[in-house]
């Protein structure tokens, strides 16, 4: 049986044509929390209907908003309507496996000093998904990461760190990291409260990173808990428009670079930083464009 648990949490799941993963996201979720709030983007598809045909609960609120906001202003919107201590913002192509939410909320109740935890979370084959733990990529380390200095990590660790973690060992125990991901975050509302709202100048893309900056900024820890895993079948949201997600990918770092790196780095170094940001995304659109010919020849063949 699952657990129910016995902290408040506020589950809040921004949709957008998730199709029947939000179903089964909410589902799971259902169980383990004391109310979830879906925040719909003005969904075109059956996601929805699925939704309402499938569960009914009084713990459970929907928000049809009538333009596609963001994420991050999706987040907001939810966490408004949120009456627990504890919020969980959760992609709904997200499964909250059993027990990991009892598990999550015994660690960010360990510790007074904590604000937010991410759980474990794992592709449908199993494996470790990138981005549930990870370091800040700092202007230097993203310039180590677009041009392959990262390979030199073995030589000068200090030097060339790679900021994506899953290529480290797993834990054993949960362990205080700089960033979490956006599809997997439970934090205390006493903790929001103080470092503010989600940055709804960020469309899609980089503003877990800005909150999980301006919570390490307010002195609050941040905890990967690796006992708690989530199955997230990453992308299932986006697919439909690849161009204009990773348009705003791309946005979204260049804003997190200058809002809090700037005045940090040399003129120099935030330059090359640009320039190898907008060259990964002029690289990502061939790609792209590669592939969608691919598919319509594929189709008339």
């Amino acid at each position: 049986m699952n657990f129910i648990c016995s902290k408040p949490v506020t589950a809040v799941i921004v949709n957008y044509n998730s199709g029947s993963l939000l179903a089964s996201c909410v589902h799971a979720v259902l169980q383990q929390v004391q109310q979830v709030v879906v925040v719909d983007n003005a969904s075109s598809d059956t996601s929805l209907t699925e939704l309402e045909n499938k569960l009914s609960s009084e713990k459970l609120h929907i928000v049809r908003l009538h333009d596609n906001v963001g994420f991050a202003a999706g987040c907001n919107a939810g966490l408004k309507l949120s009456t627990q201590s504890l919020i969980l913002f959760l992609n709904p192509d997200c499964i909250l496996l059993e027990n990991s939410m009892q598990r999550m909320v015994q660690v960010i109740e360990s510790d007074t000093h904590i604000g937010m935890v991410g759980g474990f979370l794992v592709n449908p084959d199993g494996s470790e998904q990138g981005g549930g733990r990870r370091a800040i990529p700092t202007p230097w380390r993203a310039f180590v990461r677009a041009f392959g200095l990262y390979r030199l990590e073995k030589f000068w660790p200090h030097l060339f760190f790679d900021f994506h973690l899953n290529n480290k060992p797993l834990p054993h125990a949960p362990i205080e990291v700089e960033a979490i991901s956006g599809a997997l975050m439970l934090v205390k509302r006493a903790a929001i409260d103080e470092v503010g709202l989600w940055d709804e100048n960020y469309f899609l893309h980089c503003e877990d990173l800005d909150l999980c900056m301006r919570f390490k900024q307010k002195k609050w820890k941040i905890v990967f808990v690796p006992d708690a895993p989530v199955v997230h079948f990453q992308g299932a949201c986006s697919h439909s428009r690849p161009f204009f997600v990773t348009w705003h990918k791309h946005k979204g770092m260049l804003r997190f670079y200058r809002k809090f790196f700037q005045r940090q780095y040399p003129k120099m170094l935030m330059g090359l930083v640009s320039l190898a940001v907008w060259l990964r995304f002029g690289v990502a659109v061939m790609f792209l464009s590669a592939q969608y010919c691919y598919r319509l020849l594929k189709v008339k063949i």
